[in-house]
């Protein structure tokens, strides 16, 4: 997300409790179950369900965890039916957020996100009222410590690749969605592990929240990131370095 990065580091530096990892791979078992429902639980033939095994398997997700949400989405186990709803608005400051949720309740979930965001400052907006200042893209993480820029690069370009950068540790590869999985495949079968992989939007253009504004805008990405039901936080916000800086003291 932009203006987003460096508040995300900041969330993974606080974010190593027990209880945050258990809120992550509850998110995580309730994709897996949607993917699996929606196109069967072979990750072989259903892109979305390999995405969002890739992903678990990142963040360590036990196996049997990740085999259980996919036989909830099959069938061949009993559990909750989820489905997909996205919500846009607008944050504090202007900064347009599109939110990708999965959830049980779809009247419960949208008054719980809206109160989030209205309590902010900000308002939730009609569908499509934000959707068209972002793109969709792949994004593809490889460890930079252990794979060298030029190999990486090279392979993700030869395959199809947009662009490339390093930051933080890892080189980022991004794709259109059409090359998402051809691209990851080319980096498989160069022996080039992947860190993960997602679907992501990507604003088309920025704007600068400042001061206050700035401060109860990242409070509520916080909120909306911590609520059970929100997958996904997307929004089009640059912030002052100093803003970021404070909260990382903190």
């Amino acid at each position: 997300m932009a203006g987003h990065s460096k508040w995300s580091k900041i969330k993974r530096q606080k974010a190593a409790d027990d209880k945050t990892k258990g809120r992550i791979f509850s998110k995580l078992g309730r994709e897996i179950t949607v993917a699996a429902r929606e196109a069967g639980g072979d990750p072989t033939f259903n892109p979305r369900l390999r995405t969002a095994v890739a992903a678990a398997k990142a963040e360590n997700m036990p196996s049997a965890n990740i085999d259980r949400a996919i036989q909830r989405g099959t069938g061949a186990l009993p559990g909750q039916s989820f489905e997909d709803v996205v919500y846009e608005g607008y944050g504090p400051g202007g900064a347009a957020l599109y939110l990708e949720c999965v959830t049980d309740n779809t009247n419960r979930t949208v008054a719980e996100v809206r109160h989030l965001i209205e309590k902010a400052g900000g308002n939730l907006g009609t569908s499509g009222s934000v959707a068209w200042m972002f793109d969709r893209k792949g994004q593809i993480f490889v460890d930079a410590v252990r794979f060298d820029e030029e190999s990486v690069l090279e392979c993700a370009l030869s395959a199809g690749a947009e662009d490339f950068l390093t930051d933080d540790g890892m080189h980022v590869v991004l794709t259109t969605v059409q090359d998402f999985h051809k691209v990851q495949e080319a980096l498989g079968e160069d022996d080039i592990e992947i860190a993960g992989a997602e679907l992501a939007m990507f604003p088309t253009s920025t704007m600068l929240v400042e001061g206050r504004a700035a401060e109860r805008l990242l409070r509520l990405v916080a909120d909306l990131e911590d609520h059970d039901d929100v997958m996904k936080v997307y929004a089009n916000f640059e912030l002052d370095e100093s803003v970021l800086e404070a909260l990382g003291a903190e």
